[in-house]
């Protein structure tokens, strides 16, 4: 017991150990060196007992009598050193350590359940040991659970930093073509609006030209009949005076001076309420042909409203091309379980998760096709891609679901398929397994004339003039599916647009759809 009174006056009161380097405060309290002063770096600089302040430039200094005294208790419990072989004993008491304290955590002795743990809970070394063995394997078990669950939460952590930045990257591409667009139309705009300043500057102006024009010949007239009055005031003889007098008639008056025509508010009026109906062109997502410039690429989509009096800059090839115009949407059976639908089926994304368990008719590959098919007539559409590596074309309902060889889509691959693959680097036309290859295309903005009476199949490009980019002619006897094909992270608008018909006998009018 005095053992144990004295090694509890010698614990650091802080590591609640032995003291190590003790060091003793103006106090009088002592403590740990290492332990004092990693208190005192994140508290104040107090005595942790007493809170008695310790000045800032006083310097702590070793105890070296209570280190001594330390020491000598360390070496009395450490006893003599064991033979080589020997069982190993207690600190204290010479008896081998043959039990677990379990309420002090420490093996003892007999002579310790005796002395110092006779009310205490304890076991046999070796099954507090498989106890032991039993909590470590158990937590083994929980710890491998937490790292599937961590692993697990990082990929779905990595997908959704995936998903946000290609969002971002296909937001920011789409903000900035409206900037481009808004700029564009812009300068339309500034441009007749600086030709209608101009317009009317010269009209005002010419009018104040023949003011100053008549008032330049009044002063003359004034002039000369001043010189012939007074020629006639210095005529000495009466008679002539008389005579010449009655034929003098002077200038008819002046008259008030006209106003000229300006006005500024008139000038700017239109092109006010112009700009405020432009401002909300910048984030609508649709437009319409009538509007000015390439706002929302001048295509078949929904706006505000057209922008008198700008005229549409639509060139004559894609206006006769709307008037078959077909609206389209997709089949979301046809698609792949990582092409997701939105805004009704008529836009495509390509995400990193799976929507789930395929449909038994959806594409292995990355493919969908669309709802409506065509057997007879002239038809036209047209799609946004948001970049370059998509694949659009017609296929036969034929067309294989699953994937076969080594490429990434199969559209063009076989006869019943025609497809027109855009790249970054260059343009490829497939049909029946073999390529044409073509110039590179921007590709954003891209449409599809399909005319089966003269079994021709046109693909275009819209950006940023409308020009053909190459035409399949063949004899198709069966209904064309649209079918489009898109790389991981691209996405797929089918532009729609207000009031497209049906040609009569089309196989969209057959079936109900539109």
């Amino acid at each position: 017991m005095a053992a144990q009174q004295l090694e509890e006056k010698l614990t650091c009161a802080i590591c609640l150990g032995l003291y190590r380097d003790p060091a003793t405060l103006p106090c009088g309290h002592n403590f740990c060196e290492a332990c004092i002063k990693d208190g005192w770096a994140h508290c104040g600089r107090e005595c942790p007992e007493c809170r008695e302040p310790f000045a800032d430039g006083a310097v702590l200094r070793r105890n070296v009598a209570l280190s001594n005294v330390v020491e000598l208790v360390r070496a009395a419990e450490r006893g003599p050193e064991p033979e080589p072989g020997a069982e190993p004993r207690p600190q204290r008491h010479g008896h081998p350590l043959e039990l677990f304290c379990r309420t002090e955590g420490r093996c003892v002795c007999s002579a310790c359940t005796v002395f110092e743990c006779r009310l205490h809970e304890r076991a046999l070394l070796d099954a507090e040991r498989r106890e032991r063995e039993a909590q470590l394997r158990a937590s083994l078990e929980v710890t491998a659970q937490q790292a599937t669950q961590a692993k697990a939460q990082l990929q779905e952590l990595q997908q959704q930093s995936s998903q946000i930045q290609s969002s971002a990257c296909t937001l920011a591409t789409r903000v900035s073509g409206k900037f481009s667009c808004l700029l564009q139309a812009l300068e339309m705009w500034r441009a007749l609006a600086l030709k209608g300043i101009e317009a009317a500057k010269a009209q005002a102006l010419a009018k104040a030209q023949d003011e100053r024009q008549r008032l330049q010949d009044h002063l003359e007239a004034l002039a000369h009949h001043d010189c012939s009055v007074r020629d006639l005031l210095g005529q000495l003889d009466d008679r002539t005076f008389l005579q010449e007098s009655q034929l003098l008639v002077p200038p008819v008056p002046l008259g008030p001076l006209t106003p000229l025509q300006w006005d500024e508010d008139q000038q700017l009026g239109g092109l006010k309420e112009t700009l405020s109906k432009l401002g909300g062109l910048l984030l609508e997502e649709r437009g319409h042909p009538g509007m000015p410039a390439e706002a929302a690429d001048l295509g078949p989509m929904e706006a505000p409203g057209p922008l008198t009096p700008v005229p549409s800059p639509v060139c004559p090839l894609r206006r006769e091309l709307w008037q078959n115009y077909r609206n389209l949407t997709f089949d979301a059976d046809s698609a792949n379980r990582y092409l997701h639908l939105f805004r009704q089926n008529q836009q495509v994304k390509h995400c990193h998760q799976a929507r789930g368990q395929a449909s038994p008719g959806s594409f292995e590959l990355w493919q969908v096709q669309c709802a409506q098919s065509f057997q007879s007539g002239r038809h036209y559409w047209e799609v946004r891609t948001s970049n370059h590596s998509v694949t659009l074309g017609v296929a036969y309902p034929e067309l294989e679901r699953h994937k076969r060889g080594t490429h990434t889509d199969n559209i063009g691959r076989g006869p019943c398929s025609w497809g027109l693959c855009v790249q970054e680097d260059g343009t490829q036309a497939w049909h029946n397994g073999e390529v044409q290859h073509l110039p590179a295309v921007s590709g954003r903005l891209l449409g599809v004339d399909l005319d089966l009476a003269l079994g021709r199949l046109t693909f275009y490009s819209l950006k940023p003039h409308t020009q053909p980019l190459h035409t399949f002619h063949a004899v198709f006897n069966q209904p064309l599916y649209p079918v489009f094909w898109l790389l991981e992270g691209r996405s797929l608008t089918l532009c729609q647009q207000p009031g497209a018909k049906l040609l009569p006998g089309s196989q969209e009018e057959a079936s109900g759809l539109c």
